[in-house]
């Protein structure tokens, strides 16, 4: 016979804190957001409770009791949709990082727009041409950032489409 050791108390614990930080995150997700996941009528109760309280000690009673509620339902679907929602918005972020560090290399030095073309050769070198030199003609006279702006659109665009090209 197989006997499975008891869990620890200490490991319940771990597991209840986990639950309860779900909870957490659940309470800070968008109606929208809420609403695609499969979540009993109870929970969708605490939570929105929880988003009307702000009193310290008041939220972190509803928090415990989420955490509760927690423990009855299967969290595994919800930790997927949490992570895929975390790993978007990490797309995102590295996305604009991308982009904007071109950005800065573009307006650095000459040798900025050569790299972007060999990267994309599809990119149009006359309005890269132009938005650089209008980018840099505005922080040199202290214009507002319109070309500036402008490039960022223009790469983000050029990245975006090259990343869908890739994907075909």
């Amino acid at each position: 016979m197989s006997r499975e050791a008891p869990i620890s108390k200490t490991q319940r614990k771990k597991q209840v804190t986990a639950l309860q930080e779900i909870g957490e995150e659940l309470v800070g997700l968008n109606d929208e957001q809420l609403a695609s996941i499969d979540l009993p009528e109870a929970l969708l109760d605490a939570i929105s409770a929880a988003r009307r309280i702000s009193s310290f000690e008041a939220r972190r009673r509803q928090m415990q009791y989420i955490g509760k509620l927690m423990r009855k339902v299967d969290a595994e679907p919800i930790r997927a949709a949490l992570e895929a929602w975390h790993a978007q918005s990490r797309g995102h972020t590295a996305a604009h990082k991308r982009i904007e560090t071109w950005r800065e290399r573009l307006l650095a030095d000459d040798t900025g727009l050569p790299e972007l073309l060999r990267e994309y050769p599809q990119a149009d070198t006359r309005q890269m041409s132009a938005l650089i030199r209008g980018a840099l003609r505005e922080r040199e006279t202290g214009q507002p950032p319109r070309n500036y702006r402008a490039l960022y659109q223009a790469l983000r665009d050029l990245i975006e489409n090259a990343g869908l090209g890739a994907r075909d």
